[in-house]
Parts: C-alpha cells; sequence; structure tokens
C-alpha cells in the first residue's frame, strides 16, 4: 500500500462519519477485505506518515492546547492529526500554529481539560491497532505475528528524538513566540 492508497483509507473513513469509533470500524471492514500483504502495508504506511509529526513544534503545540503531554499522548495526538485527512494534516505538520483553525480545536478553546469529553481529547490510539485487529480477523494469527510481520517488511521511519530544537510550551514568551495564536487561544493558567 502506498502513500496515496493510505490516504484515501483516511479520507473515506472521514466522509462516511466523524466518529473516531465508527472510522475505525470502517476502516477495519476495508482492510479485512484485502490481502494480508495490503494489511501490512497500511501499518507501515500509518507509521510512515506519522514519522515527520515527531517534532519538537508539534509536541509544543499538544502541550499548549492539552496542558500538558507525556510522550503516549503525544504519539495518541500526531495519530490523530492523521485523521484530519491529508490536507489538514500536511497543513499542521508544515505550521503547528495552524491548529488554531481546526474546528476541533477550536472547541476547547476558554474550556478546561478537566471538563473535556473522552471524545473531545485530540488523540486517536486506536488508529494504531486497526490494521492488527483486521489482521488477526483475517489470518487467526496474533498480535505478535503481525508486528512480526510488520517489521520484517524493514521500513522503520521512526526518528528516535523529536526533529528541532527543545523548548517548553510553559515558558509563555518561548511558545508566543513559537505559536501565537495557539498561545492566545490557550493561555496558561496561573497554576502552570
Amino acid at each position: 500500500m502506498d502513500d496515496e492508497t493510505f490516504w484515501d483509507a483516511i479520507e473515506g473513513c472521514r466522509r462516511v462519519t466523524r466518529d473516531p469509533d465508527e472510522r475505525l470500524e470502517w476502516l477495519r471492514g476495508r482492510l479485512a477485505g484485502r490481502p494480508e500483504t495490503e494489511i501490512l502495508r497500511f501499518q507501515a504506511s500509518l507509521d510512515r506518515v506519522v514519522a515527520p509529526t515527531l517534532t519538537w513544534d508539534l509536541w509544543g503545540a499538544a502541550d499548549r492546547i492539552m496542558g500538558w503531554c507525556s510522550d503516549d499522548s503525544f504519539f495518541y495526538f500526531r495519530l490523530w492529526l492523521v485523521g484530519l485527512g491529508r490536507d489538514g494534516f500536511d497543513r499542521v505538520t508544515r505550521d503547528p500554529d495552524s491548529l488554531a483553525d481546526v474546528p476541533g480545536v477550536r472547541r476547547l478553546v476558554g474550556r478546561s481539560s478537566q471538563v473535556w469529553d473522552d471524545e473531545e481529547w485530540l488523540e486517536w490510539e486506536e488508529l494504531d491497532y486497526v490494521a492488527v485487529r483486521a489482521y488477526e480477523h483475517v489470518t487467526g494469527r496474533t498480535a505478535d505475528d503481525f508486528y512480526a510481520a510488520v517489521e520484517s517488511l524493514g521500513d522503520d521511519p521512526e526518528p528516535m528524538d523529536p526533529a528541532g530544537e527543545r523548548w517548553d510550551a510553559r515558558d509563555d514568551e518561548e511558545s508566543h513566540r513559537r505559536l501565537p495564536r495557539l498561545s492566545a487561544l490557550f493561555p496558561l493558567s496561573p497554576a502552570s
């Protein structure tokens, strides 16, 4: 599966519904109708597509919006970016401050993360498991078999460390310099 086919699948699930769980179900069904190699290549494409989002600027943007961002939550945030579709994903990857234009982000403005509903969090962890679930269903093999097969494809694009200069989104001056629009939308709380 090449990146074009991958993005066609992502755009297809976006056209069907806005609900992340329903999107996953649609993707699982589509993958389950494909040959085993295509299921593996979907995961390889996801890994390849998401790799360039491992940057300090995107991490800072996620941290600024959500008020904190662990390693895991940043990975789930990066998967959520894929759910924006190719155009939104590309725009945000090039300019993290453009997240200020994303409706899902704008709905969070002025609201404490403590009152966000589960579906409002900018995370889509389950996207990372959609191919393995389809693989298990189609082949009857285990998740360990799936990950070994994906690894055997020899395509591990994830860098070890985020790209760019490390900085702290809680440094208000630095955050306003790097992410002026997001910093204005998501001011630091007095406790930060």
